[in-house]
């Protein structure tokens, strides 16, 4: 089996195995809630992932409503699967600030091709959360937004890290999006578990976007120095 293929049979698989969720939190599966999910997957790791090369595996936090809660491709929403990976998308065309970073930054690695031969995207929970607001209105939840979720979903996550590995993961090194509580959350894990020889944290594309945007270059950069060093080893 290549690559691709062993990501979109774990996509096709991923169920939510946990304990039971707090109240008010709801799981978010797009491999099962949306029609074409499924579809715009194959479509992606056969493009970029159809070999059995390892990549170095990246991890974000838990996917968001819109980019990969829509196409099933972390970091990716239905714009940038159209304009930067060429794959058609059927729906409305979402917006997500983390995914406009991610390829901005993929552009000046190279492409989606040389940027997607040597990495994998994924996160802790490969399924995603949400809550409803006090006006009736879902927003994106962190699995460590409440110790009880973090709690809920830990042994969920861990089985979900190791198929992760299993699908051709250089162990080398670990990108982390999250320098605060993904990271901290993260390096716990690994002091116990011993995934990776070293987790590199970068800042997460959400909190440039929203909190760095005329840095942006910098943050680009700051990345690209991390993956490349990895990259020439």
């Amino acid at each position: 089996m290549t690559f691709a293929d062993k990501v979109i049979l774990f996509n096709r698989n991923l169920i939510y195995t946990g304990s039971e969720l707090p109240p008010g939190i709801r799981i978010m599966n797009p491999f099962r809630e949306h029609e074409q999910t499924m579809g715009l997957v194959e479509k992606f790791y056969h493009k970029y992932y159809n070999d059995e090369s390892p990549r170095y595996l990246i991890l974000g936090i838990n996917p968001g409503r819109f980019g990969a809660g829509l196409t099933g491709i972390p970091f990716t929403d239905p714009k940038r699967l159209i304009t930067e990976c060429g794959i058609p998308y059927t729906g409305k065309l979402s917006h997500e600030p983390s995914s406009v970073f991610i390829y901005e930054m993929i552009k000046a690695f190279g492409g989606p091709e040389a940027f997607y031969s040597r990495f994998y995207i994924s996160s802790p929970c490969p399924l995603g959360f949400t809550s409803i607001t006090p006006d009736g209105k879902e927003k994106n939840y962190n699995y460590y937004d409440s110790k009880a979720l973090e709690s809920a979903v830990y042994e969920f996550m861990m089985e979900n890290i190791r198929k992760q590995i299993a699908l051709g993961i250089n162990t080398e090194a670990c990108f982390c999006f999250g320098t605060g509580k993904n990271e901290k959350f993260l390096r716990r894990v690994n002091d116990k578990y011993g995934f990776f020889k070293t987790l590199v944290p970068l800042e997460h594309p959400r909190f440039i976007m929203q909190y760095k945007t005329a840095e942006k270059q910098f943050y680009i950069d700051k990345y690209l120095n991390a993956f490349n060093t990895v990259n020439c080893a």
